[in-house]
């Protein structure tokens, strides 16, 4: 019940925030797909066994996402200072590297990946299980990873509270 609630609720924000139309009639017809949407789809967004603490995972996520848009905002503000640098050549070190993480979850592991490629200058290339292959721009981003957006992660999805 609380997948069908929680399924309801995100795409019900989401159809507000891109229709922009606040009328009754518009209102309703949102809330009405909304519903019928989360009746027949919501285990395509929490998948898995129902006795998951779905609650918690969501309240970690709404922690987790607040730091991981600053830290986009942080990259896309370093990406573009070595792109408008004249030394650019000097200060990018463009490679690809390969890691192991610590997550367990798939929806962990998943979200790790994501969100190693919003942030500018990073792309996941490539996972399989617990392993990881990573694209940076610098060696500092490089150096950076698993790091403390793994630490986050863990503490958002996978630790038990």
């Amino acid at each position: 019940m609380f997948t069908r609630f929680a399924t309801f609720a995100i795409m019900l924000a989401f159809w507000i925030i891109m229709s922009g139309m606040f009328d009754a009639f518009h209102l309703s017809l949102g809330v009405l797909c909304c519903i019928l949407v989360a009746f027949i789809s919501h285990k395509l967004l929490f998948f898995g066994p129902d006795n998951q603490p779905w609650r918690r995972k969501t309240i970690g996520m709404l922690g987790y996402l607040p730091w991981l848009f600053w830290q986009i905002v942080v990259a896309c503000l370093d990406v573009a200072r070595i792109v408008l640098s004249p030394r650019m050549l000097d200060l990018i070190n463009p490679q690809v590297f390969h890691f192991t993480t610590r997550l367990k979850t798939t929806f962990a592991r998943v979200t790790f990946a994501q969100s190693i490629t919003l942030t500018p200058g990073t792309v996941t290339v490539f996972t399989q299980g617990d392993e990881f292959t990573v694209y940076a721009l610098t060696q500092a981003t490089a150096d950076s990873l698993p790091g403390e957006m793994e630490e986050r992660i863990v503490k958002a999805l996978e630790s038990e509270s």
